[in-house]
């Protein structure tokens, strides 16, 4: 197998390569840690894939959470499982992993295993995102086109390779396939488990290996603080009560020198949207959002506005902030998450 392995700290104590080396020391521990480097798994998929019994592998993973191997996260009723993105255990796991053959027979039996889980959400996802189509096409349809925007996105993030970016109500997770390349990790984070399942297909799809998910409110996100080089926020804001509290908590997730980038609708009339797509306000000018920008102690990098070729389609604006502190000012750096 070749599994990439994040930045970490190059030593660990005694006692935590131990724990680790110990951890994962076992056959059906190995098993789990080579499939959790594949992909977010429940732990229903893996006992249906392992072939064993629910509290037999719930133990075993529990082993590997507490050092430091795997990263346990809940997602509304269930909790879903991934090697850990950083640290000196999972920078060792890496390690092992890469060393393991990937035409291993009992790997080989794994991996088909994940491949029919997958195909099976990707199936779940496919029948949600048919049933909303029509929806999302309609308003896509009162914009310039989404491949403008992303586009824009794009100039904004530049060809600079990032450390970490989190997509703050990512949907169906496009923004995630757009801003992976760009990144060693991508957070995305939703509060819909419906949402974040047509996005763990897309992911899977891609087979993208640094993205991870999240369910979370907006209000409270579930991330690291001071840890995101990109936090964007993306057609989200016109669905809020309170637009200046998401993007207060946004912005706590940038390290320092980080940027925040807020995609949204300009100020239209179209009505309807409030009434039967639940949005809440209808666009925004360019100063509400830098005002806020502003109180948040952001400076204000230059935005754009996506003017559509027909005065009956909205605008879309993006705005960018960038987090004034300097990294040499931050001193807890082994705080850091990567």
């Amino acid at each position: 197998m070749s599994i990439s392995s994040p930045q970490a700290p190059e030593t660990a104590s005694f006692d935590e390569v131990l724990t680790a080396l110990a951890a994962a020391g076992e056959t059906t521990r190995l098993r789990l840690l080579a499939l959790l480097a594949e992909a977010e798994i429940t732990v229903s998929e893996l006992v249906a894939i392992l072939g064993q019994s629910q509290p037999r592998v719930s133990r075993h993973l529990k082993l590997l959470v507490e050092a430091g191997l795997v990263e346990r996260h809940r997602e509304g009723a269930w909790a879903f499982f991934n090697i850990a993105p950083g640290g000196a255990a999972a920078a060792l796991a890496h390690q092992i992993l890469n060393r393991l053959n990937s035409r291993d027979p009992v790997l080989i039996a794994d991996r088909l295993r994940l491949a029919e889980m997958r195909q099976a959400r990707a199936q779940q996802a496919a029948r949600y995102f048919a049933e909303q189509a029509a929806d999302w096409d309609r308003i896509r349809s009162l914009h310039v086109p989404e491949a403008d925007v992303e586009a824009a996105i794009g100039e904004i993030v530049g060809d600079s390779p990032l450390r970490a970016v989190l997509d703050v109500g990512t949907g169906t997770g496009r923004m995630l396939q757009l801003l992976s390349p760009h990144a060693e990790r991508v957070v995305g984070v939703d509060l819909s488990p419906a949402m974040l399942a047509v996005a763990r297909a897309g992911v899977e799809r891609a087979s993208l290996r640094n993205v991870q998910l999240r369910q979370g409110d907006i209000y409270a996100l579930p991330v690291e603080r001071d840890a995101y080089d990109l936090v964007l926020v993306h057609q989200v804001l016109h669905y809020l009560d309170d637009p200046l509290r998401a993007l207060k908590e946004a912005a706590r997730a940038m390290r320092p020198g980080g940027r925040l980038v807020v995609v949204d609708f300009a100020p239209h009339a179209l009505e309807f949207l409030r009434e039967s797509h639940a949005h809440r306000r209808l666009g925004f000018e360019r100063a509400e959002i830098e005002e806020i920008l502003l109180e948040l102690g952001l400076n204000i990098l230059p935005g754009r506005d996506l003017k559509a070729d027909r005065s009956d389609k909205l605008t879309v604006s993006l705005w960018v902030g960038r987090d004034p502190r300097i990294v040499s000012d931050f001193l807890p750096n082994s705080l850091e998450l990567a």
